[in-house]
């Protein structure tokens, strides 16, 4: 993408806005440097039709942009634009409508632009037997009892990060002291963009949580006034690294060829249970309340995922 000149100098103040906004709410560097150069082409197109007011903006015109953004030439290659490529202005598109509705700017309907075939390919998705073989895997594989309170451990954070749906990083930060036992609740405190949320717990997850807990976190941690839910084998807060070397152990336990060749990580998990609890009927306004998004353009690629998948069978 070339550097493009902008003109209007109350679009020159939006981009830069827009990048503020997305450093606030603490999105990685790449996205927030990525975001809003790909809506400068927005911006620049709308120049090139003489839209010079952002309240002229409207949802047609955005689609205008991506349709002819999806007929315009590779400058660097010859042919078209990649679909990842287009992906990319598809995830700035959705996110400056956002910032658009939460800054008061303008009011925009909610884009239906559907993602390019390789946006849905690229996300990787267990199924319900892949779940519930990984957990299987938390048994039996060892002899030595010491390892234990290790195997409840690894099932703990298999129901944190696919039955509550946590990221990386809201995992890595929970405490103790933020299960509410006598209310089946989870509260997240560090959730992305500082927001916080509240996760109910089922009756599978409390026990899991509870086993490894009550039973088996007192053996490992080093000292009882640690707050950390999950305790390393050095008797500290375990880190994210580490939980995600553990859930490839378990995927190599399971003895099943096509769960191994999966790229499995922290996230797929919640991928997974994101595009479980749609296929049982749950709502989307529930689902992106469960994932802690800010808007349900984030959630909408599931159903994407999940029409892609209905037809494959």
């Amino acid at each position: 993408m070339k550097k493009l000149t902008l003109k209007n100098e109350s679009f020159q103040y939006i981009e830069k806005s827009f990048r503020e906004w997305l450093d606030t709410l603490g999105y990685a560097e790449t996205t927030v440097y990525n975001l809003p150069n790909h809506i400068r082409e927005l911006f620049y197109y709308l120049e090139q039709h003489n839209i010079n007011d952002i309240k002229q903006l409207d949802n047609q015109i955005i689609k205008s942009y991506y349709n002819n953004l999806k007929i315009r030439g590779n400058e660097r290659q010859g042919g078209g634009l990649s679909n990842a490529y287009l992906n990319k202005h598809l995830q700035a598109l959705y996110k400056f409508t956002e910032y658009l509705r939460q800054s008061g700017r303008m009011i925009l309907p909610i884009l239906t632009i559907d993602w390019e075939n390789n946006s849905t390919t690229q996300i990787e998705i267990l199924t319900i037997e892949d779940i519930q073989l990984l957990y299987k895997s938390t048994y039996g594989y060892h002899e030595n009892t010491k390892w234990e309170p290790f195997c409840a451990r690894d099932r703990a954070i298999l129901t944190i990060f696919y039955g509550c749906g946590l990221r990386r990083n809201e995992g890595y930060h929970l405490n103790l002291s933020d299960i509410y036992w006598d209310k089946s609740i989870l509260h997240v405190k560090q959730g992305k963009g500082y927001k916080e949320r509240f996760v109910p717990l089922n009756k599978t997850n409390l026990k899991y949580l509870e086993q490894y807990v009550y039973d088996w976190r007192p053996i490992i941690v080093h000292d009882k006034k640690e707050d950390a839910l999950f305790i390393s084998q050095k008797g500290v807060r375990m880190q994210t690294q580490s939980m995600a070397i553990r859930l490839k152990l378990l995927q190599q336990r399971t003895n099943d060829i096509a769960l191994q060749q999966k790229n499995l990580r922290l996230h797929v998990l919640r991928h997974s249970i994101a595009t479980h609890l749609l296929q049982n009927g749950m709502s989307l306004e529930k689902i992106s309340r469960f994932l802690g998004h800010s808007s349900l353009e984030s959630t909408q690629i599931y159903t994407h995922l999940l029409a892609e998948q209905n037809g494959n069978i």
